[in-house]
């Protein structure tokens, strides 16, 4: 492990992350520093206080003093002229979850990742992992509980032999050093991000980084079905074990075959256990149960855990139905291809709602999915430019208070009121979850 005591460590970027990664470094004795554009809340300032953090904004001066490291908060771009300049100091820069996997007893570590896709996979696996390993699995990473608060909560510095199912995001795997998962996968992917990333090609290698230290028995999933991925994984060489999934090749590792899902040519699940709706989410059960064979969980167990589970919050999220009008929440719905998932779960009748902080993504892709769509309402920074390039009638309003509103007043009945905004929430909300958890409080309203 590295010896943080009486270094010098800036951590740039406060929120839930950069508060527990301060934290672990303050009970490893680190000289703490904090660069923070947003006043922090009294609750905050009392906790910076007592661990005696240095309190700095993000003017450039404060990146000329001297650090021993960086540890960035993964809202910070790795575009940012504040990461460029640390860089050309050459300041070492982590996150915390590289942090958290230094100063940890050896744990399981199953790092999921991809475009789409990784909070359901991520939340399907915890509950296996619950199911088979009880107070033993946890959960964590961009999903919600930073993995710094997980060594707290648990006192994985001490404490070995966790199964932690966790959700990494590109900008958390950029700064990756010696971090190793037990198990990785990238679901699969797609274009996003360019806004923080600088170019496609940087966003698709960050993922790649999520094996870069694996080797030996350590296991990779590889998607059969993802062009891109292939491509990327032949630059980036895998040098652990692999096992393909498939939901159309029947000769890879896991597959669908005859109703049921297939690891190693055992059957494991029949398909009428899954209550998901949408291929998207067989991919992500597939993955899931190869993860849980891997580490020895049984069928059984297995069925009734994916059985009993019913999906996750912001994902294509049934709200209500009202006067015979379904409405879903797909907040989650970030980039074009998610919001591709989402219009192939419904035939018809969908008045979609997009819009949101501005990308710049192309959402030339969704328009061959339009089919089942009747009438597109843009709204927010982005929503004149993603509706008017998805048709020629769309209807703009200024916000999502609007948005629900006039699809409310338009819909009837068998008609499907879908938020799934192709983009990030930036513009109007702090992230995807106060903008779903809003629109569901505006449709429970009606």
């Amino acid at each position: 492990m590295v010896e943080y005591k009486n270094k010098k460590v800036l951590v740039v970027g406060l929120a839930r992350s950069g508060m527990a990664a301060l934290r672990v470094l303050h009970m490893l004795g680190a000289e703490l520093f904090l660069s923070e554009k947003k006043e922090p809340g009294e609750e905050e300032k009392k906790q910076l206080q007592e661990m005696n953090v240095t309190v700095y904004d993000q003017d450039m001066s404060v990146f000329e003093k001297d650090y021993d490291l960086v540890v960035k908060n993964p809202g910070v771009p790795p575009v940012s002229p504040i990461v460029k300049r640390l860089e050309e100091r050459k300041i070492p820069i982590i996150t915390e979850i590289e942090l958290a996997y230094d100063v940890s007893m050896p744990q399981h570590y199953i790092a999921i990742t991809g475009s789409n896709g990784k909070t359901t996979t991520t939340t399907i696996v915890y509950e296996l992992l619950k199911a088979a390993f009880k107070e033993k699995a946890l959960v964590g990473g961009n999903i919600g509980t930073p993995l710094c608060e997980l060594v707290l909560e648990h006192d994985l510095m001490r404490n070995g032999g966790y199964y932690i199912s966790l959700e990494i995001s590109n900008h958390q795997l950029v700064d990756i050093d010696r971090f190793r998962p037990e198990i990785a996968v990238i679901i699969n992917l797609s274009p996003d991000h360019l806004e923080t990333m600088g170019s496609l090609d940087n966003y698709y290698k960050s993922k790649t980084e999520v094996y870069r230290n694996m080797k030996g028995d350590d296991l990779f999933l590889m998607n059969a079905d993802d062009e891109t991925l292939k491509e990327y994984t032949q630059r980036y060489p895998i040098r652990c074990s692999i096992e393909e999934f498939s939901l159309f090749k029947e000769d890879s590792c896991g597959c669908i075959r005859n109703g049921s899902m297939y690891v190693n040519e055992e059957k494991v699940l029949p398909l009428d256990a899954i209550t998901l709706v949408g291929r998207h989410n067989q991919q992500n059960i597939l993955v899931s149960i190869m993860i849980a064979k891997a580490l020895g969980i049984d069928n059984q167990t297995i069925t009734d855990t994916i059985r009993s589970f019913k999906g996750v919050e912001h994902r294509i999220e049934f709200v209500r139905e009202l006067n015979g009008v379904r409405y879903y929440n797909d907040s989650k719905g970030t980039n074009v291809d998610a919001t591709i998932t989402a219009l192939d779960s419904f035939e018809k009748n969908v008045i979609l709602l997009v819009g949101g902080f501005e990308k710049g993504l192309d959402v030339a892709p969704l328009r061959e999915h339009l089919g089942c769509v009747r009438k597109i309402i843009g709204y927010g920074l982005s929503g004149p430019r993603i509706a008017n390039d998805l048709c020629e009638d769309p209807l703009i309003v200024d916000d999502l208070v609007q948005a629900v509103r006039e699809a409310h007043a338009m819909a009837v009945p068998g008609d499907i009121v879908l938020l799934s905004p192709t983009t990030s929430s930036f513009d109007q909300y702090t992230g995807y979850e106060q903008r779903g958890k809003h629109f569901k409080e505006l449709v429970n309203s009606l």
